[in-house]
């Protein structure tokens, strides 16, 4: 249920987006937004409180976000309110976050390496996964796990390519125990 809430309402917010050419700038303030929110659990808890009437909530997000977030998307945090939904809130705008890095071409990967790479090394590993997938631009995450031993593990979405020393290892044990002498 909550997977079709933040479909339906962050699909809206994107078409708004789109349909305004305001994509870039929504991104960039929902990502804000996003931030503030979990920075503020405080606010969060407000919002939720059963004993508050939705129009003082209303007020007081607009008392807080007015002048300092777009109308569309002030406007589209009181639909939120009044529609009861802003428990949801951060699953929606994950969702249109998602939607609007997909619609521009924008891949996340996360990079996981036993040591700290090199500058040159990224930009590597950034051209690599851009000649390598449909993606324009790439946001990268980089990782550190000694566990690893060596090489890297890669993933992008729910697909990961593990190239690490431990993972081979462990494989070459496998193979290894299979062996009957």
């Amino acid at each position: 249920m909550a997977k079709l809430i933040s479909k339906t309402y962050g699909d809206a917010l994107f078409e708004l987006a789109v349909e305004q050419d305001k994509a870039d700038v929504l991104l960039e303030e929902v990502e804000q937004l996003r931030k503030v929110l979990s920075e503020n659990e405080e606010f969060g808890k407000l919002m939720n409180h059963p004993k508050i009437i939705k129009e003082e909530k209303i007020q007081i997000a607009k008392n807080v976000f007015e002048g300092r977030i777009s109308g569309e998307l002030l406007g589209f945090l009181t639909i939120i309110i009044s529609k009861d939904r802003y428990r949801d809130i951060d699953a929606i705008l994950a969702y249109f976050t998602a939607r609007v890095k997909k619609y521009k071409g924008i891949g996340a990967a996360t990079v996981t390496t036993a040591v700290p790479l090199r500058e040159e090394q990224c930009k590597k590993i950034e051209q690599k996964l851009l000649d390598t997938t449909e993606y324009k631009k790439m946001e990268i995450r980089y990782e550190l796990d000694e566990s690893l031993i060596g090489g890297m593990v890669i993933r992008i979405g729910d697909r990961v390519v593990d190239s690490s020393i431990r993972t081979k290892l462990s494989k070459l044990q496998k193979e290894l125990l299979k062996v009957q002498l």
